[in-house]
């Protein structure tokens, strides 16, 4: 089994340690380190899936570079060598998983953009009818595609804490007409670009979650982008409304902590070898789907 970076250690420097991303600040910059750790149901599990943060931070890369030209973005670079003193100096721990980027000042949203009827907003409409408060139509069967795009926004939660889902109009309240305006129709922009993109490698894109923030006067798309993480991809010729899917994610795990009855609100738990394993392959084998080439490892 391949090294886990449960958290990287640079000697001397404090970090922000997040659900899975430790955060180092630089001033007028950040160095984000994507690392092995695992979060399901907003809980952070004792173990780590090898490859992961390497994958997260590769698939976020590429999209970076296939939406060049649609939407600014927060990186600099992912070259260590690029990385100031003494971060340079750890490629052990820091290769393929980390991303120099500009400092923003982040907008206190996450932009969902569902295409498919499922996870909460199933639940939901089974329940009311609506997707976050979103009238939908009678008779839609779990994971049927809806009728079209909809933007349901969250608030961002602390390490712990449960994401709120919020209507338009309370985004509007916390962050103002204009940049929800623009947030809201740019995530949809960007997600129809990407779907159509996943489609033609036979992958759908139900969901996922933008974040964004403000540098200068220009507002530019941050963190991880249309990865496992914070995607739902499903392999396409699998596909078949009325239940579950297959996905290229942390399913395995969902499932397994389901089974198990796991108390959503922790602490995690010590995964079984071979969830760890699936879970890993999933990753690789999504990273490899999108971007056509085979996963090398940073050593």
């Amino acid at each position: 089994m391949a090294k886990i970076v449960l958290q990287t250690e640079i000697s001397g420097v404090e970090g922000k340690h997040g659900k899975v991303r430790d955060i180092y600040d630089l001033g007028d910059s950040l160095l984000i380190a994507a690392s092995d750790r695992l979060s399901a149901f907003d809980v952070i599990m004792k173990s780590g899936i090898p490859y992961k943060g390497q994958v997260l931070t590769q698939i976020s890369k590429f999209w970076f570079e296939f939406l060049d030209g649609v939407v600014e973005n927060h990186l600099i670079s992912d070259d260590v060598a690029d990385f100031p003193s003494p971060f340079c100096d750890y490629p052990e721990q820091l290769a393929g998983r980390t991303m120099l980027v500009k400092k923003t000042r982040v907008l206190p949203i996450e932009c969902v953009i569902r295409s498919y009827i499922t996870g909460s907003g199933w639940k939901e409409y089974q329940q009311a009818g609506t997707v976050c408060g979103i009238k939908l139509p009678e008779g839609l069967k779990q994971c049927d595609k809806l009728p079209e795009l909809i933007f349901t926004p969250a608030t961002k939660a602390e390490i712990g804490e449960h994401d709120e889902n919020i209507d338009f109009d309370r985004c509007v309240d916390i962050i103002g007409t204009e940049k929800a305006t623009y947030v809201r129709d740019k995530s949809i922009e960007i997600f129809k670009k990407a779907s159509e993109y996943a489609a033609s490698k036979g992958i759908l894109l139900a969901d996922t979650k933008f974040e964004w923030g403000k540098v200068d006067d220009k507002i530019i798309l941050i963190d991880e982008v249309l990865t496992p993480d914070s995607s739902r991809f499903w392999p396409a010729d699998k596909y078949q409304p009325g239940r579950d899917q297959e996905s290229f994610d942390k399913q395995f795990v969902r499932n397994y902590l389901e089974d198990i009855h796991f108390n959503k609100s922790g602490p995690g738990v010590v995964l079984p070898d071979d969830i760890i394993e699936k879970t890993s392959a999933k990753y690789i084998e999504c990273y490899e789907k999108l971007t056509g080439k085979k996963f090398e490892p940073a050593e």
